[in-house]
């Protein structure tokens, strides 16, 4: 005697037919029998939840619903053979789908992440990307992205942090100028597209930050680090100042504040201008600012002193006159 399948309750029943459209929207054509079986239900049910959704689907912009915005199926077939045949989806049709310069944009951001030491399974990124350009309402322009200088240099810090050994490098500063270090890898951070390594710098005799693309010459040594993370407490913003740092008025859209949020010295004044405030940034050289300016292009203007004005404004017109 065949054992009787208990009746579904009313959320077996919504997982049912959850999975029932996507499974008649891949086959053309599929028995009430095979489908019943594949998903352990009784034929009767199966028939049931068919019925049920030939007469669903999504209102139209009528807020009410026209033959077309509704499910249908090959009824006689469906009545007479017992056959299953969509002839008309809805909703699951009209789904958007990335263009084809989205997906080469998403597929190149995710190229960029898989080369990145910190992501090692691979094969997941690789089966989305194969999914984006699938996916996509065309097919997606081939392209690589290269890897970056500093490629080398994080691999090898990231094995000088996980090991707790010193690193050798030459270090180019703010001001121009080569000094070789020695330091205690600590911790190694991103932002943005660059990347820091913080640790505990023997030259100085404290914690520093190091900009990975100002480090050349660098070399791993076996010589086991003096201070651990346990030992040090480093400072909760990336970038910390100094005694011998220069101070900068700005104006700066409020949007853009907390971008710059690590240069604003404590205590700081910040005066409301309308859409901007008015405060000032600790930079370790005029020369400095060239970057940080660079970065809110049109949302930085610098007020004083006149030395750090000359200094933005020179670089700006060499950079124009390259256009000239």
């Amino acid at each position: 005697m065949a054992e009787r399948r208990r009746p579904m309750q009313a959320q077996d029943k919504l997982a049912f037919l959850l999975a029932l459209v996507p499974y008649l929207m891949d086959r053309d054509r599929v028995s009430v029998a095979e489908a019943a079986e594949h998903f352990g239900v009784e034929k009767s049910q199966l028939r049931e939840a068919v019925r049920l959704i030939a007469v669903s689907g999504v209102p139209g912009e009528t807020s009410s619903y026209q033959h077309g915005d509704l499910f249908d199926i090959a009824w006689d077939d469906f009545e007479e053979n017992d056959q299953i045949v969509l002839t008309h989806l809805v909703a699951i049709d009209d789904s958007p789908r990335f263009s084809a310069r989205e997906a080469a944009a998403l597929i190149a951001g995710l190229q960029y992440l898989s080369a990145l030491p910190e992501n090692a399974d691979r094969d997941v990124i690789g089966s989305l990307m194969a999914k984006l350009a699938r996916g996509a309402s065309a097919v997606p322009s081939q392209l690589a992205v290269a890897g970056s200088a500093t490629d080398e240099s994080l691999h090898l810090i990231r094995d000088a942090v996980a090991d707790g050994t010193q690193l050798e490098f030459d270090y180019l500063n703010s001001r121009g100028e080569h000094e070789r270090r020695r330091v205690d890898p600590l911790r190694i951070e991103s932002v943005d597209q660059d990347w820091y390594l913080r640790g505990w710098c023997h030259l100085r005799k404290a914690i520093r930050t190091f900009r990975l693309d100002r480090i050349s010459d660098l070399r791993a040594t076996d010589e086991p680090i003096t201070y651990r993370p346990a030992d040090v407490t480093l400072p909760e913003t990336l970038f910390e100042g100094s005694p011998d740092d220069l101070i900068v008025d700005i104006q700066v859209s409020a949007s853009a504040l907390p971008l710059i949020a690590d240069y604003i010295p404590e205590g700081a004044d910040l005066t409301e201008d309308g859409s901007f405030v008015r405060t000032n940034v600790r930079v370790a050289h005029y020369h400095g600012l060239k970057r940080l300016v660079a970065g809110l292009s049109g949302m930085v203007t610098v007020l004083g002193p006149p030395e750090a004005r000359a200094a933005v404004a020179e670089w700006a017109a060499a950079g124009a006159a390259r256009y000239a």
